[in-house]
């Protein structure tokens, strides 16, 4: 583990930007940046754009570690350059972000309430490609679709289980189960989710992460950001808007962002540098003021 990235993710001053689309969802993230379907021809196209979207992120001059303290990032990101640099050493060096890797590979069909993580073939190797490339941890996301008991048992039974396996690399893992904001039962599936991770965590011998939907019940997961095997409680933004986002993490205590649709959705291929780092740097200050709130 680099002790200087573990200091400044403990410290938290700011928040993790979550740069981390995959296949799935990046014709999304490009429509949202007003690239259309219609503009690209292939998927290799298509993550070319996509990548040109990320790196004029990172080498905008508002996005610095003073407000971003890390970065997830999609494999195909991290084994191209930003600015002349392999992608994670540009974000250390240049910019002082912390990056990390999503290394999921989708998810299962729908079972008993829960989508579980498909299968991660080559995982081993893939952690130690992030190592060779100065990555510091690792993501990976699974979803809670309704309050079950058992599934919900399961989803955090896999995440700890692989994120074992990822620490052995030296990495530190970011478990995400993400439970879904629209459906009813939400708070109840907080409550089954929050007693299984802590089962989980009275095992734990090295600290990880987590990153989990805001919940609906301010500072519901203070048990959580206290346990001495976590080292960061990450909030996803789930679909909530940028100011519905920021409203709620802003009354969480010690809990940051790392946010990707409420980051990214205010940008556009079409502006100008001017333009796009106003509109970056504005997204940029209140999701780190939400994230410093607390």
């Amino acid at each position: 583990m680099n002790e200087e990235m573990a200091a400044k993710i403990r410290a938290g001053d700011g928040f993790i930007a979550a740069l981390d689309q995959s296949g799935g969802s990046t014709p999304k993230a490009l429509k949202m940046y007003g690239i259309e379907e219609d503009q690209y021809s292939s998927e290799e196209e298509m993550f070319d754009l996509i990548h040109e979207m990320r790196a004029r992120i990172c080498r905008s001059p508002v996005f610095t570690g003073d407000k971003v303290v890390g970065a997830i990032l999609f494999e195909q990101t991290m084994d191209r350059e930003i600015g002349g640099k392999p992608s994670a050493a540009y974000l250390w060096e240049e910019k002082g972000v912390v990056p990390f890797l999503k290394v999921d590979k989708g998810l299962e069909e729908a079972e008993n309430g829960v989508k579980l993580m498909k299968p991660i073939p080559g995982l081993d190797d893939l952690c130690k490609r992030a190592v060779s490339h100065g990555v510091f941890g690792t993501k990976m996301r699974s979803v809670v679709d309704a309050a079950n008991p058992e599934g919900i048992r399961a989803i955090v039974d896999q995440q700890f289980r692989v994120g074992r396996q990822i620490l052995g690399h030296g990495l530190v893992p970011i478990l995400e189960p993400e439970v879904t904001i629209t459906i009813p039962d939400k708070a109840e599936a907080e409550d089954l989710l929050q007693e299984a991770i802590l089962a989980h965590l009275d095992d734990q011998t090295e600290p990880l992460m987590l990153k989990l939907s805001l919940p609906s019940e301010d500072n519901f997961y203070r048990p959580l950001i206290e346990h001495p095997m976590v080292m960061k409680v990450v909030a996803l933004s789930g679909g909530y808007s940028l100011e519905e986002a920021n409203a709620i993490l802003s009354r969480q205590k010690g809990m940051i962002a790392s946010f990707s649709r409420a980051l990214i959705g205010g940008l556009s291929a079409q502006q100008s540098e001017a333009e796009f780092d106003e509109a970056l740097g504005s997204a940029i200050d209140s999701i780190h003021a939400a994230s410093v709130a607390g």
